[in-house]
């Protein structure tokens, strides 16, 4: 069973991440034209349109698609729950949920940032998933430049933002788990 709940946890969680990239695409103001976002598009459009129609935008905030990535969070405990024999409660579903999407966040930071930091040792800049990942992580590593300029040539605005991320994340999650 090990197998299945791997499968099932990696299947979901990856597309919850795809899910969270196409806020942050919208938020950031990346290129839509870019083949790499036209992927996450098309990969979320068929649920994203019609939710569309029933639940608007929240000050630039794609409430739709966020409100689906919580569903598909809900649903990735649902299967589990299903093929473990588990009970299924919807305050605990809606709880969890809550917290498989802030999880996926992080995740989702972390893992833009080490693809930006790949990027930039092998690729030679002509990359569209490159172009995406600079144009996400730009806004989280600017700020920091301000602060601590890249020393001879070397650039540690990635490392604290990682070790923020990682504090955040670990005091985000305490929090969360004295609430609930």
């Amino acid at each position: 069973m090990n197998s299945i709940n791997f499968l099932i946890n990696t299947i979901f969680d990856i597309y919850i991440m795809v899910i969270l990239i196409r806020v942050w695409l919208q938020v950031a103001r990346a290129d839509f034209y870019n083949p790499f976002s036209q992927f996450i598009v098309k990969a979320t459009q068929p649920i994203v349109a019609p939710l569309r129609r029933f639940i608007p935008s929240l000050k630039g905030w794609d409430c739709a698609t966020i409100l689906f990535a919580f569903i598909m969070a809900s649903l990735k405990i649902v299967a589990l729950s299903l093929i473990f024999n588990s009970a299924i409660h919807i305050i605990p579903i809606l709880i969890s949920s809550l917290f498989i999407v802030i999880q996926s966040v992080f995740k989702l930071i972390f893992w833009v940032l080490i693809l930006r930091a790949i990027f930039s040792w092998i690729s030679k800049g002509n990359n569209p998933v490159e172009a995406v990942m600079i144009q996400l992580s730009e806004p989280l590593l600017a700020p920091i430049r301000r602060f601590i300029p890249p020393i001879g040539g070397l650039d540690l605005s990635m490392v604290v933002v990682l070790f923020a991320l990682q504090f955040v994340e670990i005091f985000v999650n305490d929090l969360l788990s004295q609430l609930f």
